[in-house]
């Protein structure tokens, strides 16, 4: 990643800003494959349940009953909309709805038995950091759950997201994203990396952090 593509916390929080109120009906929509796969993981594990970047918690609602979940994100525009879900649909079994910067998370060690991030790691200014506190947070034998673009080297796409590097800014991700940030950095084991739709735009990595 290019040190002009790079985002900063006013990049991210202005471009939250401009798509809260339409995200549903927008990415939501895109992005809703990719979702859908992490939440039937998630659904079939039971205990503390964090999601990062809960953003306007679309996936709130399609939890499992079994699931005690925290959400947190940096937008308070996007934040407001969660917390109005859960309030109108009587979600009992969210716990928590904070503002919180993902990659210095103010949770301890191991307090979760399940963290999921679902389009989130092209968002934030510094991956590498939110990639250790997912890892950090998450409880021995836990899951790590990430869902994400991961740029293409070659073919068209190749051509179109190197071309959309340099207005990192203005789209609030980075095109250029490299799988390898992430699965580079982390101790957990990477079980499974699973193609989505659209055209496998997205892709869904499960990890397990190791037993103590």
């Amino acid at each position: 990643m290019t040190a002009s593509a790079r985002l900063d916390r006013s990049s991210v929080l202005k471009a939250y800003a401009r798509w809260a109120p339409v995200y549903d009906v927008t990415f939501g929509l895109i992005a809703a494959f990719g979702r859908r796969a992490a939440v039937n993981a998630i659904n079939a594990r039971k205990g503390a349940l964090l999601e990062v970047g809960v953003g306007t918690g679309i996936t709130l609602p399609t939890y499992g009953p079994q699931l005690r979940i925290t959400g947190i994100d940096l937008s308070p525009e996007m934040l407001q909309k969660a917390k109005d879900k859960v309030r109108k649909q009587r979600l009992s079994n969210v716990d928590g709805i904070y503002e919180m910067d993902a990659s210095q998370m103010e949770f301890d060690a191991g307090k979760f038995d399940t963290v999921v991030a679902m389009y989130v790691m092209t968002v934030v200014p510094d991956p590498e950091k939110v990639m250790r506190e997912l890892e950090r947070v998450c409880a021995p034998g836990g899951e790590v759950i990430v869902v994400n673009h991961f740029a293409q080297d070659h073919g068209f796409r190749g051509t179109i997201e190197r071309w959309m590097s340099p207005f990192a800014r203005l789209l609030g991700w980075h095109p250029d994203f490299k799988i390898e940030t992430i699965t580079g950095i982390t101790n957990l084991e990477l079980i499974e990396a699973r193609s989505m739709h659209p055209m496998g735009l997205f892709t869904m990595l499960r990890f397990q952090k190791p037993d103590a």
